[in-house]
């Protein structure tokens, strides 16, 4: 005789198919990353991790897909890409080539603004892991110990722009040096001897190489080595904006200025407007990355650039090496001082 199911029946399968790996995840008090490597097996996971997980997807009823199950052995044509900030001009270029060179491929971007915040960037991780991406492409901030999720799954990944010490993933970044060191002779051989400087988070390996940079060239001259030259940003407008506020409100306010992303730069431009400021007559102003808003403003400003366009093509060929199995070397993309009309000479300056 059929046995008809009874309501409770409906009721326990429907709560069953409803629980997810995520809600398996905040019971165990893992990522959801680190769930999904448990329940997939993969090796890379602690026997607390996997202790705290299995007892959670018991007490839920959670039955891994079994149509998933298999997909994850196949390729999902996706990569996945998290940037820090997509307001920032010079990040929506990358995506854009990026984005290009992965069709080229015939992979489709996932991608994930990770907003210069360090939580926002491990949940786009998490996500993009569950999503079983062939592979990731970020610029990342932090530490070891904040990519460790990303860095344990095995998944093929590739830095682009900043890069984490420690760890063996290949990256595709600027020379931060040479460009600096460019604009630091710039401004001293045409006679600035106070040079503002608008400085990087110095979580982010680019904050912390242009500022050694801006340092060991300042070294190098006769200019003023005053820390109160310096003002910290976290590569925002807003930062760009409080720090030439900062530095124009100086006793003795520097004849330069210099900022080590392009948000920051436009932040500090604004704030040289709303003080009646003349970029390139009353201020010297040096910009990084050369978007092409710089170049339109009246003087246009001089820049320290680099190819972004090739930096995010070969992001997605060092990518599909890792994916095919292999260990392709690092590679660091030349930059160099691009000069116009914001910079001028001061009297008695080599270039006046």
């Amino acid at each position: 005789m059929e046995t008809i199911p009874s309501k409770i029946d409906h009721q326990e399968n429907a709560q069953m198919r409803s629980v997810t790996i995520r809600n398996v995840a905040d019971m165990a008090g893992v990522s959801v990353a680190t769930a999904s490597r448990v329940l997939s097996g993969h090796p890379s996971t602690s026997e607390v991790a996997r202790d705290a997980v299995s007892k959670a997807a018991t007490k839920l009823g959670f039955r891994p897909n079994a149509q998933a199950r298999s997909l994850r052995k196949t390729s999902t044509q996706t990569i996945g890409l998290v940037l820090p900030d997509v307001r920032n001009p010079f990040f929506a270029d990358l995506a854009h080539a990026v984005e290009q060179r992965a069709r080229d491929f015939k992979y489709l971007t996932l991608f994930g603004n990770a907003n210069e915040d360090a939580d926002q960037q491990d949940r786009y991780f998490d996500i993009m892991l569950t999503q079983r991406v062939d592979g990731l492409i970020a610029a990342p901030q932090g530490n070891v110990t904040d990519l460790q999720s990303v860095l344990d799954s095995g998944v093929p990944t590739v830095f682009v722009d900043r890069v984490i010490p420690d760890t063996t993933v290949p990256s595709v970044t600027p020379d931060n040096v040479t460009g600096v060191q460019e604009a630091v002779r710039h401004l001293t051989n045409s006679g600035h001897r106070r040079i503002g400087y608008i400085a990087g988070p110095q979580s982010t390996s680019t904050g912390r190489e242009r500022l050694a940079a801006f340092q060991s060239a300042l070294a190098d001259t006769h200019a003023d080595d005053d820390a109160d030259l310096i003002f910290f940003g976290d590569f925002q407008s807003a930062s760009g904006a409080a720090g030439a506020h900062h530095l124009l409100e100086l006793p003795h306010p520097p004849t330069a200025l210099l900022a080590a992303d392009s948000l920051m730069s436009i932040g500090a431009v604004g704030v040289c407007n709303e003080r009646g400021l003349t970029i390139g007559t009353d201020v010297a102003f040096v910009a990084y990355d050369d978007i092409e808003a710089f170049s339109l403003i009246n003087p246009a400003l001089t820049v320290i650039a680099h190819d972004v366009n090739a930096m995010g093509r070969l992001a997605v060929d060092l990518l599909t090496q890792v994916i095919a199995g292999e260990t392709p070397e690092s590679v660091i993309l030349p930059s160099r001082l691009i000069v116009r009309g914001s910079t001028p000479s001061l009297p008695g300056g080599l270039t006046s």
